[in-house]
């Protein structure tokens, strides 16, 4: 018994068994790249709480979608910023809107990447909540919210998106989005629906780079429980009789058991988003000293695959496919 056991060790110490051994294997075609883009011109805004990262006008998110492309990042993940916000959130599905104006600009300079367009109120509310707000009561309105949801949805296929990927929460977004979608003439059209979506507190870099934060109230009343894994495979199962084309788990690390039950439960593609606040935190300790960033990345995203993604978003792609390209 301890032959077989020792020569599987060797194999630990040479790099080409390894690679014939190896369980699982990270590509930059596991990544898509999420780009922040701001209403104005020559605009490029460090964003403070995530280092290497920018809030980019469209001149520059396109330069940014063209070296994503040219690391082998198949495709890019857009969040608007816009000029202006108010309580209808109308600028998320204005034909002239920020996200739809650089969708067509990238599409036009890099037509083979897939350009994933984020479906969201809350970048455009001047609240800062997911949906539209009854603010008597204190309250997200559901199905209005919905409707707005859904003209996003179709602006953004008609400008060009490749993927539409619902993060609200809202009950029955799926099924709204691919009805417009299908009357719209975009029947083709995926969704990439954010199925699992944790009310984490990971999420903080990520409302200082959208600037949307909520203005009162939290999230907690339409994002999930951090304490329930059983329930996301209900959220998964909902999307996927709705019409999801992927399903997407919300953060990655904190969640690995998670993306392991879904793509259990699932033959669809799974996704998962390693969010603003676990950049972060690597960037922090990398900057401290205290890790090494290139296999402290590699090793997460790797541990995120492992976990059962199909898909990775993250702000690492560029870094990583470089790393790996090596």
């Amino acid at each position: 018994m301890a032959f077989p056991t020792q020569r599987l060790r060797r194999t630990r110490g040479t790099a080409g068994l390894r690679g014939i051994v190896r369980e699982t294997e990270l590509s930059p075609n596991d990544f898509i790249y999420p780009i922040f883009v701001a209403a104005g011109e020559d605009v490029k805004n460090p964003i403070a709480s995530m280092p290497g990262i920018f809030q980019l006008s469209i001149n520059h998110a396109v330069e940014e979608a063209k070296k994503a492309h040219s690391l082998g990042i198949p495709g890019v993940l857009l969040f608007g910023i816009p000029d202006e916000k108010d309580e209808a959130a109308s600028g998320a599905y204005d034909p002239e809107g920020v996200v739809q104006l650089a969708i067509r600009a990238i599409k036009d300079a890099v037509p083979e990447l897939l350009v994933v367009a984020d479906v969201c109120l809350c970048e455009y509310t001047s609240h800062g909540h997911c949906g539209i707000v009854d603010k008597e009561r204190g309250v997200v309105l559901n199905d209005a919210s919905l409707e707005l949801l859904a003209q996003t949805a179709a602006s953004q296929a008609e400008a060009g998106a490749d993927i539409i990927a619902p993060s609200d929460m809202m009950d029955g977004r799926v099924a709204a989005l691919r009805s417009e979608l299908d009357r719209e003439g975009f029947s083709e059209t995926p969704i990439m629906a954010y199925s699992a979506k944790y009310a984490s507190a990971f999420y903080g870099p990520f409302r200082e780079a959208a600037d949307s934060a909520p203005q009162f109230g939290d999230r907690r009343g339409y994002q999930m429980d951090p304490a329930n894994a059983r329930e996301a495979l209900r959220e998964v199962a909902l999307d996927v009789e709705e019409g999801a084309d992927i399903v997407m788990v919300k953060p990655a690390l904190p969640y690995l058991d998670v993306i392991r039950r879904v793509r259990d439960a699932t033959n669809l593609p799974v996704a998962a988003y390693n969010v603003s606040g676990e950049y972060s935190m690597l960037k922090a300790a990398v900057q401290n000293g205290w890790l090494d960033e290139e296999r402290a990345v590699l090793e997460t995203l790797t541990g995120i695959k492992r976990a059962g993604a199909d898909i990775i978003i993250s702000y690492h792609a560029p870094d990583a496919a470089r790393w790996l390209a090596r």
